[in-house]
């Protein structure tokens, strides 16, 4: 009697190998040496079998664990052989075969399972310091419902549904196809397993209408364009008793005159007067909770920043805000009176004094260091 391989070397795998490794390499054989796809080749038959037997031991914890201590001899003490022939290996497969070809090879019925809603998408512009703070609006959605009038049977009040003639209710209709009984939806009552005969006049017998509803969203406060929002069960109604979908609100924020978002932090620019910058002092500036006192040090430069710890937005993680900056910008004035004029052209002499000491000094050590 010719000795079976090792289960572990049949599959490709090792023995610390996980339940999913197993199923994924099973998955690859089984579609490479399926019998339909290799008609009349017995090695392809052979080789779909043997990987069909190691996976049935190595996919139940109970029987690897006996044929890792034990080996062949132990499944057989234990009553396993392995399989007779297609209709073992189909009727013990059944689940993975749907699962992994689409349809069911063990000749089980039933109707079509209940299906989802459908999710919904909702895009919701907000302005920037509700993004910043947060809100709670009200938004129309259209969707599918429930028809109120047959209750979701499709059937008009006083009338039922039907066996459907096709399928006789199972919901599937079977044809041969190689080794298989190959069962796919019926396309008379599209999986229902029943036919109405007399649809409501409301929904047509889709048993669903489109309906608006006003949906409540609660907007945390952090959330920025590009933010996603959940609304579960707000969707689309399922189909023979499934759950509701999902509504998904995609959050758009408007821009702002003042300020401008850098993550938590906000930024904005605040304009001062030379004086103000080179004497310093103090001036009110904005923030998202009204107005802060800044003091501007002596001699600020054009661009130079400063920092309101704790002023910017929410993070939507951990609660924490983030800074706002403030970028100075030095604003020289273009009408001036004339005493100020006078003032600024005595102010130039000393400046310009300076400012030509500071580059006779530059010119003269480049000079030298040329000559040396």
């Amino acid at each position: 009697m010719e000795s079976k391989r090792d289960y572990y070397e049949v599959l490709g795998v090792d023995r610390s190998s996980s339940d999913i490794e197993i199923k994924k390499t099973y998955r690859k054989l089984a579609l490479k040496y399926h019998p339909d796809k290799n008609p009349g080749n017995q090695e392809a038959e052979d080789k779909f079998k043997e990987a069909a037997e190691a996976y049935e031991v190595l996919r139940d914890d109970k029987k690897r664990g006996i044929y890792d201590q034990y080996g062949h001899q132990g499944l057989e003490g234990a009553g396993f052989s392995g399989f007779g022939g297609f209709d073992d290996i189909f009727s013990s497969f059944g689940d993975i075969f749907e699962d992994f070809f689409g349809f069911s090879s063990s000749g089980r019925s039933g109707r079509s399972r209940a299906q989802r809603g459908t999710d919904l998408r909702y895009d919701l512009s907000i302005s920037f310091l509700d993004a910043a703070f947060g809100t709670e609006t009200e938004i129309d959605v259209e969707k599918m419902e429930t028809c109120p009038t047959c209750e979701g049977s499709g059937c008009e009040p006083g009338t039922y549904s039907e066996t459907c003639s096709s399928c006789n209710g199972h919901g599937q209709v079977s044809r041969s196809q190689g080794f298989f009984t190959v069962r796919t939806t019926c396309p008379n009552c599209r999986g229902a397993g029943q036919t109405i005969v007399s649809p409501c006049k409301t929904c047509r017998g889709a048993g669903q209408v489109k309906t608006g509803k006003k949906v409540s969203v609660k907007i945390p406060g952090g959330v920025d364009t590009g933010s996603r929002l959940r609304l579960s069960g707000e969707g689309e109604v399922g189909q023979r008793g499934g759950p509701n979908g999902d509504l998904y609100i995609f959050i758009h924020v408007q821009q702002h005159e003042f300020f401008a978002r850098n993550n938590t932090d906000i930024v904005c620019e605040i304009p001062v007067s030379f004086v103000q910058a080179t004497l310093g002092g103090e001036i009110n500036v904005p923030t998202l909770d009204g107005e802060k006192a800044l003091k501007i040090r002596k001699g600020t430069q054009p661009g130079e920043t400063y920092r309101f710890r704790a002023e910017g937005i929410p993070s939507l993680r951990t609660g924490r805000r983030g800074d706002q900056i403030i970028q100075i910008a030095v604003k020289t004035p273009t009408h001036i009176s004339k005493k100020q004029e006078s003032l600024l052209r005595e102010f130039a002499k000393l400046e310009t004094n300076s400012i030509s000491d500071k580059l006779k000094n530059i010119f003269k050590g480049g000079a030298e260091r040329a000559a040396q």
